[in-house]
């Protein structure tokens, strides 16, 4: 036999001999090892059921407890702000990539398109999106969303400073200060800043001249609006929130569900989950696995 065919003929050998161990055999075998008991559950991707036996999400992967207009459910606890995709979507998971220093907002021009032809949204820091958020947590548990560097309309309070420009890049005597992520016509958090009065953003406005200056404003160190309330996790799938924003919560479940809150609080106990290993992490709340435990104790009659 030739030695051309010997050797297609030990490629073709080795294909098959590969194929079947590693295409075949070796998933089978993974399978068969996640099925033992204490690994098939989460195998199998921790479907979590309702009492009547119906798969309502996963232990694994938060969701969204909403209306169909995206409006919270008063009744539930609601989940972390999610980044993957629409929210919670696993084929799109990751984070909004947006670092600290990410504070000035691309505000939406009016009548202006994108590539699409879709109108203009602009672009929200993450420090508006934080200060958004906890605004809107803080009306519907009906405290204060105040937080260091929001303005009380909840964008971020971040000035662009103009005039000339000390050694140092401070502007000793500001000639215009204008309020970069508020837009007109809106009133600026602050009236003037140095002597001289604020302004409201110009929508396409070019501001990158001025010196950028964050305002911490008079906000408490510790919001009462936990930090997990208003960022999303690394993954965007995160089913868990802490214990405080947990807390934060109850008050509006309990009113809701027409129980004593010390009902309410008892089941987040029921449902909180320590340090992994004892010392790693911090304590945690399954929101699904939460939300089902009351809808099974004290069921909303809405």
């Amino acid at each position: 036999m030739p030695s051309w065919i010997r050797r297609h003929l030990a490629a073709v050998r080795a294909l098959l001999v590969f194929t079947v161990v590693l295409g075949v055999a070796y998933p089978l075998a993974v399978w068969a090892v996640a099925q033992f008991p204490g690994l098939n559950d989460k195998a199998n991707g921790s479907i979590v059921r309702s009492a009547d036996g119906r798969p309502v999400g996963s232990r694994l992967i938060g969701q969204s407890f909403t209306d169909k207009d995206g409006n919270p459910l008063r009744q539930y606890f609601q989940s972390r702000p999610s980044a993957a995709g629409d929210g919670y979507d696993p084929t799109s998971t990751g984070a909004g990539n947006l670092g600290p220093e990410d504070i000035l907002d691309t505000l939406p021009v009016p009548g202006a398109k994108d590539e699409e032809g879709n109108p203009d949204e602009g672009k929200q820091s993450l420090l508006t999106q934080v200060c958004e958020r906890s605004k809107t947590v803080g009306e519907l548990e009906g405290v204060s969303g105040a937080r260091p560097y929001c303005t009380p309309d909840g964008v971020g309070a971040v000035l662009k400073v103009f005039g000339a420009r000390a050694a140092g890049g401070s502007v000793p005597k500001p000639t215009r200060v204008v309020s970069a992520n508020q837009a007109c016509p809106a009133r600026p958090f602050l009236a003037t800043y140095k002597g001289v009065q604020v302004e409201c953003a110009r929508p396409g406005e070019d501001l990158a001249a001025g010196l950028t200056v964050p305002i911490r404003g008079d906000a408490p160190a510790t919001p009462r609006v936990p930090a997990d309330a208003v960022t999303a996790s690394g993954s965007g799938l995160d089913p868990h929130i802490s214990p405080a924003y947990a807390r934060l919560q109850a008050p509006r479940v309990a009113r809701e569900r027409g129980v004593p809150v010390t009902q309410v609080v008892a089941a987040i106990k029921r449902n909180e989950t320590g340090r992994t290993l004892g010392f790693m992490g911090e304590p945690t709340v399954n929101v699904l696995q939460l939300n089902l435990d009351l809808d099974r104790t004290h069921p909303f009659h809405g």
